[in-house]
């Protein structure tokens, strides 16, 4: 076999692996949106702040030590024991629906039938909230999580792939880090998951009929504050989903936050109002991109997967502004 085409089916693999991951953000925009209308600014901030909680319960940090230690004169920076990944992460969880709550409770339950340009204001002033709030809470210093996943390349896709060179001395089989694989195989469930609902369930009809009409939807018995809070609860799980597998590649630092952005040409692509959508967007964007930098990048000096996902999208928002999977919106004036 050609060593480019092994190398190519290399980078495609990897790019699926990535277009997977992106795929997981932008479905946390998806949910926001199909349930309110909102385009959620605050989701990548959100992953950030679920990570450092995430981290800062499984070392048994002191919440606001700093604040405190500066006011009272104190010391005091651990509880002194460290809680198991699995625990850790559902008490994070819980943290993530008390705050999907407090969101629904003193910010989005006072906008109802607000502009669309006001509710996506508000979510502007919750994201720079979220992330001073997380800084006070566990601290802005960069912090490695383990919870358990491996790391590294996988041998046993190495050594089982290395055939298909056929004696190439040149091809030592197909890397692909076993972060990756794991990542991509829990998020490929969560996908599912979160297309079944909201495709099969009477929660997943009722957050679609308060998305087109939040009076309708009251008038006909939905909870409108029940919706919202279990939506953002939702965006707050894929949120913290998406905050370990990052932060398991990258550490959890400011960046995190900035894995919003490259949802974005994801939510282009495939459409602000569709699940199926952002899971295609995610794929096409993920292997675009790996392969364009495979192909072009050495062409005009590498570099190219930061800006190709962005200047896709635009040519999508030129020729099909709705999207591949986006509904086209027909107002009567």
């Amino acid at each position: 076999m050609p060593e480019s085409l092994l190398y190519g089916t290399e980078v495609v693999l990897n790019g699926l692996m990535a277009g997977v991951l992106y795929a997981l953000v932008a479905l946390g925009f998806v949910l926001i949106y199909k349930a309110s209308g909102i385009f959620n600014y605050a989701q990548g901030v959100m992953a950030l702040f679920s990570a450092a909680t995430l981290v800062g319960i499984m070392k048994g940090q002191v919440p606001f030590a700093h604040l405190i230690n500066a006011a009272l004169g104190t010391e005091i920076h651990h509880f002194g024991w460290h809680v198991p990944a699995l625990l850790a992460i559902l008490l994070t969880m819980g943290v993530m629906v008390l705050l999907a709550w407090a969101v629904q409770k003193f910010v989005f339950r006072h906008l109802v039938n607000q502009e669309p340009i006001i509710l996506f204001m508000a979510t502007i002033g919750l994201a720079y909230f979220l992330e001073g709030f997380g800084d006070l809470m566990w601290g802005s210093d960069i912090k490695k999580m383990d919870v358990g996943l491996p790391q590294g390349g996988s041998f046993w896709i190495e050594e089982n792939t290395q055939w298909l060179g056929f004696g190439n001395e040149n091809f030592y089989g197909f890397f692909l880090d076993q972060l990756d694989l794991v990542a991509t195989a829990i998020a490929a469930v969560l996908v599912i998951a979160l297309v079944l609902f909201s495709q099969y369930t009477k929660q997943g009809r009722a957050m679609r009929a308060v998305a087109d009409d939040h009076q309708a939807a009251l008038s006909v018995g939905i909870s409108l504050n029940f919706i919202w809070v279990m939506v953002w609860s939702v965006a707050g799980f894929v949120a913290l989903v998406a905050g370990i597998m990052w932060g398991a590649k990258s550490g959890v630092q400011f960046s995190l936050s900035l894995i919003a952005l490259k949802a974005l040409p994801v939510l282009m692509l495939g459409g602000f109002t569709s699940i199926p959508g952002a899971i295609v967007g995610g794929l096409i964007i993920g292997v675009g991109e790996k392969l364009f930098e495979f192909t072009v990048g050495p062409l005009v000096g590498g570099a190219t997967e930061n800006w190709f996902a962005y200047v896709l999208a635009l040519v999508f928002l030129v020729f099909r502004p709705q999207g591949l999977f986006g509904e086209k919106i027909i107002e009567r004036v």
